[in-house]
C-alpha cells in the first residue's frame, strides 16, 4: 500500500476490523518511513453495476464518485470521513440488493440524499442543490422551508413531551 502522505510503499497494519455493516474490512496502517497513519478499506468485489445516466449512457458504478459528491457536500461540517464512507457502503449495498445489474443515477442520488438528510441538514441541502440542479433561489427556498418546518415540528414534540398541539 502506498502512503498517501509521502508515497513510500511499505507500511504496517496497526488495527483491522469489520465495518459496522460487515461489508468491508477497515485497516489502520502506519507508514514505515514517515510514521503517519491512514485508513484503507477492503471490499468484496461484487457483480459490477452499471449506472444509467440521465442522457441514457451507461457507465460502471464508481464508489469514488459517490464519495466525492458526499465529501463536497460535507465540507466544513462536523462529519467524519468514516461516516461519509459508511454512507457510500450503505448506498452501494442498497442498490445491489434492490436492482439487477443496472441502476439509474437518480436512484443513487435519492439514496445519498436520504442518508445525508438523516445526518446533517446543511450537507443534505448542498448535495440536493447540485443533484436536483435548482434553477433559481425559489426552488432552493422551498427545500429549506421544508427542512425548517420539520425542525420546528421536532422541537415542538420535544417541548411537549412527544405530543404535538
Amino acid at each position: 500500500m502506498k502512503c498517501p502522505y509521502c508515497g513510500y510503499k511499505e507500511d504496517k497494519v496497526v488495527d483491522s476490523r469489520a465495518t459496522a455493516e460487515e461489508s468491508a474490512i477497515r485497516r489502520r496502517r502506519e507508514c514505515l518511513k514517515c510514521g503517519k497513519r491512514f485508513t484503507t478499506y477492503e471490499y468484496i468485489e461484487e457483480v459490477s453495476l452499471l449506472v444509467i445516466k440521465k442522457d441514457g449512457r451507461r457507465e460502471p458504478f464508481d464508489r469514488k464518485k459517490v464519495l466525492s459528491g458526499i465529501t463536497k457536500a460535507c465540507e466544513k461540517r462536523p462529519i467524519s470521513m468514516e461516516k461519509m464512507e459508511e454512507i457510500v457502503i450503505q448506498v452501494e449495498r442498497a442498490i445491489q440488493k434492490k436492482s439487477d445489474r443496472e441502476v439509474p443515477s437518480s436512484k443513487i442520488g435519492e439514496l445519498v440524499m436520504e442518508k445525508l438528510k438523516a445526518l446533517d441538514d446543511v450537507a443534505y441541502v448542498r448535495f440536493a442543490s447540485v443533484y436536483r440542479q435548482f434553477k433559481d433561489v425559489g426552488q432552493f427556498m422551498v427545500e429549506l422551508k421544508d427542512i425548517l418546518s420539520k425542525e420546528r415540528l421536532t422541537k415542538q414534540k420535544v417541548k411537549h413531551g412527544g405530543a404535538t398541539k
